[in-house]
Order: C-alpha cells, then structure tokens, then sequence
C-alpha cells in the first residue's frame, strides 16, 4: 500500500520533489531496519524512478545508493548505462560491478564510459585487457595513470601497438618498468616513423637518407634494449623481431659486435629451432666449421657466415681480456680482416659499412671518455 501511494504521489510531484524522495527512498533502504515486504516494495519504487524523464531524478536515487555494496545490483547496473552524469557515480564507486560488468560496460559505452572504468581505485587484469583493446587516446591515458590499475605485459604491448603513434601514450609507456621489451621495441619504431614523416627533416636531409639514419637508430636502440632486458623476456622480444622481419644479418651483427651474446645466443635459437643448450655451447666452445654450419641453418648465406663465425672468434676472444672494449675489438678487426674484400655481394657490402659505422661511434666514444678523464684529472 505505502508503494502505492507513493507511485501516485510521483505522478503529480515536482522533479524537484521526486528528486528529494529518491534519495531519501535509497538511504531508508541502505540504513533503515526493513522487513523483507518492505525492502521489495523499496526496490520497486527505485525501480520505476529509473524511468523518471527528469535526470535529476535518477542522479539523486544514484548518488544514494551507487557507493553501497547493499544496494540492490539492478538499481546499480541500471544507473551504470544511464547518461554519463548519472552513470559516473555507479561505474566509478560501485563494488557490486563485476569484471563481466565493467568490460561489457567498456564494449558497449562510449569513450567517456571507458574513462570513467580507467579510473576506479583498483582494476582487474581483464578488465584493464579490454581498454587497451578499445580504448581511444584519453582513456587508455586515463588507464596507464592509474596506480591502482593491474595492467598485464600482453595490454600493454596491445596499447603500444595501437597507439604507440600518439607521443603522450608513448611516454607514459616508456617510463613503466614493468614494459616488456618487444613493446619497447615498438615504440622506438614509433618514434623512428615520427622522424621519417616530418617535412622538416625531409627537407633538411632528404627523405632516403633520413630514412636510413631512423633505420640505423631503431637498430641500435634495439639493441641496447636486448642488453638490458631479463633473459625471460628474450624469447618474446625475438620472436616479435623474427615475426616483423627485423632479425636481419646487420642486426645480428650489431648485437654480436656489441656482445649481447644472451640476445643474439636467443636469436640464433629462433632462427635455426636447435636446442639451446647446443647453441649456446657451440657459440662458445664450437670448431670454426660447426659454428658456420649452425649460422648457415639460422639462413645467413655463404660468404656472410664467414663474417660471423670470424666475429664469433673474435668476440671469444676478445671477451676473455680485459683492454678495450668487446665493440672495439671486435669490429676493428673485422675491418682488417675484411675491409679489403672486394665486395660483389651488396649483402657482404652493407654488412661491413655497419661494422665500420659502430668502429667509428665506437672510437669516437672512447674519445670523449679519454678527454673527460683528462680533464678531470688536470681539474
């Protein structure tokens, strides 16, 4: 009876009114002792003002019950697809919203939906998966700021995939530790894009060199990445490198040159699919001609996999003293090994001029180094 009247008294009253009694409707329910005849009839009332065509209405009903782990989960789910104004306060503070709910939620709202799921205190690995798979710019931002957001290595390489071209996303990527490496690898790339379309640039130093240079610093910032990485991570890292055409013999190269022997040791791994264990050992223990027969299997042909195997045995070699740095030794004696080769094959010609290129930076590292210590020492 009291429902009763109560609906018949909301067909007259003011939105003003509905809206006072809305709230006092959803704290009587969350703080009041009821019977259960009396808590159903409550229900009920909530329920019809769902429909109320004043928002005001159903924003008081919901800024009432929608913090509360009692209020009745079809008044909350409800309210979570009303308008944003409305819906904010369930999607924000519910904990009756289920992972389920969130990313069902996040697929059938609206980009302001989405921001609003990025920023509840804490969020699920799924429900984080689901943004980063159709979040626009703002809420997957909205979602990597958040401290309480569990956010898997799988999402975060999706949201470098799709986004990873938008400079603010970039940065925040960037600055996780928690960022695997093949994401990180696509980022550089990102940037190297970046470089390669601006007008500036092109215009400045021509559109095929720039191109090379942004080629050259993609490689080498990979690089650096394999010498930095966990070795857990140096399969999946390969694997994306493999899969986008990127495990080139000058790539290799660079990272034997530079002695990320666990890298390189993986990539070889990938390349050729022999156990590890026999590919590690005959890169460092192997006779000349099972090391070429194992980087001929990787694909590298004839006259580049005698490069290899002479910067192997130099890289042994060079990794047991303790003058100069691998880098230096290895790729200086590779030019006086080779230099003079007469170069038919373009491939044996690239490959050589990377060399030379890392002797050079190399040498010119080394330079400031020796300059900086004198200085210091003469300070």
């Amino acid at each position: 009876m009291i429902v009763d009247a109560f609906l018949r008294w909301v067909e007259t009253a003011k939105a003003g009114d509905r809206a006072k009694a809305a709230s006092a409707l959803g704290r009587a329910y969350l703080q009041s002792d009821m019977s259960a005849d009396e808590r159903n009839a409550a229900e009920m009332a909530m329920a019809f003002l769902l429909d109320d065509p004043s928002p005001k209405v159903r924003l008081a009903m919901a800024e009432a019950v929608a913090w509360s782990p009692d209020a009745p989960r079809a008044i909350v789910l409800s309210l979570a697809s009303d308008q944003a104004e409305i819906a904010c306060h369930a999607i924000t503070c519910s904990p009756l919203l289920t992972d389920c709910d969130l990313i069902d939620l996040a697929a059938r709202g609206s980009a302001v939906t989405r921001m609003l799921i990025a920023a509840r205190a804490t969020i699920s690995r799924p429900v984080a998966a689901a943004i980063a798979e159709i979040g626009e710019e703002e809420d997957v931002l909205c979602l990597l700021e958040n401290e309480g957001a569990a956010v898997a290595p799988q999402s975060l390489k999706r949201i470098a995939e799709r986004l990873g071209d938008c400079c603010d996303v970039r940065n925040m990527l960037l600055d996780r530790a928690d960022l695997p490496a093949d994401a990180r690898q696509l980022l550089t790339r990102h940037v190297s894009n970046a470089l390669v379309n601006l007008p500036l640039a092109q215009a400045a130093i021509g559109a095929g060199r720039l191109q090379r240079v942004a080629r050259e610093a993609t490689e080498a910032a990979v690089v650096s990445i394999a010498g930095e990485i966990a070795p857990r991570e140096v399969a999946d890292l390969v694997e994306h490198l493999r899969v986008t055409g990127q495990l080139t013999p000058s790539f290799l190269m660079h990272a034997l040159c530079s002695g990320k022997i666990e890298f390189f040791a993986g990539a070889i791994v990938n390349l050729t699919a022999c156990d590890e264990r026999r590919v590690r050992s005959i890169l460092a223990t192997g006779r000349m001609h099972a090391v070429r027969a194992l980087y001929e299997s990787a694909g590298l042909a004839r006259d580049i996999s005698v490069i290899f195997v002479e910067a192997t045995l130099l890289w042994r070699e060079a990794s047991s003293t303790t003058s100069g740095t691998v880098l230096a030794n290895v790729c200086g004696r590779l030019l006086q090994r080779f230099g003079s080769r007469d170069m038919a094959h373009g491939a044996v010609q690239e490959l050589l001029e990377m060399v030379e290129k890392l002797h050079v930076a190399e040498q010119r590292q080394s330079a400031r180094g020796y300059a900086q210590m004198t200085v210091s020492a003469a300070a």
